[in-house]
C-alpha cells in the first residue's frame, strides 16, 4: 500500500541494488502500510477502533492482576528476587495477546507513527490524534475490567497490599526518574517488535516479545498504559484524592519518556537508517 504524500525519492527508491545499505527498507515499508491501515480504520471505523484500544487495556489489566497473583504464590518458595522475575514474565504475555489479537496499544504506535511520520505517510496531527484515542481506549478498557472485578474475590487482600506497595514507589519517583524509566521500557517493547518483524512463524514472534517485555518489567520501567491500568485499579479499591495529582504526574512523564523511547529511540532511528536519503 503507497501513500500518494510520499517523496518522489521514496518511490524511486530501487531496494535490490542499495540492499546492504537499507537492510531494512522492507520493514519500513511493512510499517507504513499498518500506519495507513491504522489511520483508515480511526477514520472510517472510528467505534471499532476505540473496541480495539479498550481490549488492549483490558488485556493489560488482567495480565497486572495476574502478575500479582504469580508473585505473591512464587515468593514463599523462591524468595521475592525470583518471583519478581516470574512476575515479569508472566506479564509479557501481555504483548502477545495484544499482537495477536490486533488490539490497539498506545506505545506500539508511538513507534509506527513516528515512522510514518518521517516518511510523510501520515501528518503530524493525525498521529496525535491516534495517540489520544488509543489512549483513552486503553484506559476505559481498564475501568470496564476493574469495574467488573470489583465484585468478584479475584482481587484478594494480599495482592491489594502488593498493588499499594508498586504504586507508592511510582509516585515517589522523580520526574527525571520517570522520564529515563519510561525510555527504556518502550525501548525494549519496541525493538522486540522491531524483532518480530524478521519472522514468520508465531513462535519465534512470542520469545522475542517475551524478553523484551521481560526485562522491562522486571526491571521496574515505567510504562503509561501499564501504569495508568494500575492507577485505575488502585483508585477502584482504595481511592485517595490526593494520589490522582502525582498519578497524573506519572502517567505525563512516563509517556513522554515511553515516546522518546519507542518513537524516537527505535521508530526514527530505523526509519532514517533506512531512508533512500544521502545525508
Amino acid at each position: 500500500m503507497k501513500n500518494n504524500n510520499q517523496s518522489s525519492e521514496l518511490d524511486n527508491f530501487n531496494f535490490p541494488e542499495t540492499e546492504k545499505f537499507f537492510y531494512g527498507r522492507k520493514l519500513m515499508d511493512g510499517i507504513q502500510d499498518t500506519v495507513l491501515t491504522k489511520e483508515s480504520l480511526v477514520k472510517d471505523f472510528f467505534i471499532r477502533y476505540i473496541f480495539r484500544a479498550m481490549m488492549a487495556g483490558f488485556i493489560i489489566g488482567l495480565m497486572i492482576v495476574f502478575t500479582w497473583k504469580t508473585r505473591i504464590d512464587f515468593t514463599p518458595y523462591i524468595g521475592a528476587d525470583l518471583a519478581s522475575l516470574v512476575g515479569g514474565i508472566t506479564f509479557s504475555f501481555a504483548l502477545i495477546f495484544i499482537i495477536f489479537t490486533y488490539s490497539e496499544l498506545l506505545t506500539s504506535n508511538f513507534m509506527y507513527f513516528t515512522v510514518g511520520i518521517f516518511y510523510k505517510s501520515v501528518t503530524v496531527r493525525r498521529a496525535f490524534l491516534v495517540f489520544t484515542l488509543c489512549f483513552l481506549g486503553n484506559m476505559i478498557g481498564g475501568i470496564l475490567l476493574f469495574s467488573l472485578l470489583k465484585f468478584s474475590t479475584v482481587v484478594s487482600n494480599d495482592m491489594l497490599g502488593l498493588m499499594h506497595t508498586i504504586v507508592d514507589k511510582k509516585l515517589h519517583l522523580s520526574n527525571d526518574d520517570i522520564f529515563i524509566r519510561g525510555i527504556l521500557a518502550n525501548f525494549f517493547i519496541n525493538i522486540s517488535i522491531i524483532v518480530t518483524m524478521h519472522f514468520k512463524e508465531a513462535l519465534p514472534k512470542m520469545v522475542a516479545m517475551i524478553i523484551g517485555v521481560t526485562i522491562f518489567a522486571y526491571m521496574g520501567y515505567e510504562h503509561v498504559i501499564a501504569n495508568g491500568v494500575m492507577f485505575i485499579c488502585s483508585l477502584f479499591y482504595q481511592f485517595n484524592p490526593e494520589n490522582i495529582l502525582p498519578m497524573l504526574r506519572n502517567l505525563l512523564f512516563s509517556g513522554l519518556g515511553n515516546y522518546v523511547g519507542g518513537g524516537l529511540f527505535i521508530g526514527l532511528f530505523y526509519a532514517y537508517l533506512n531512508a533512500p536519503k544521502r545525508h
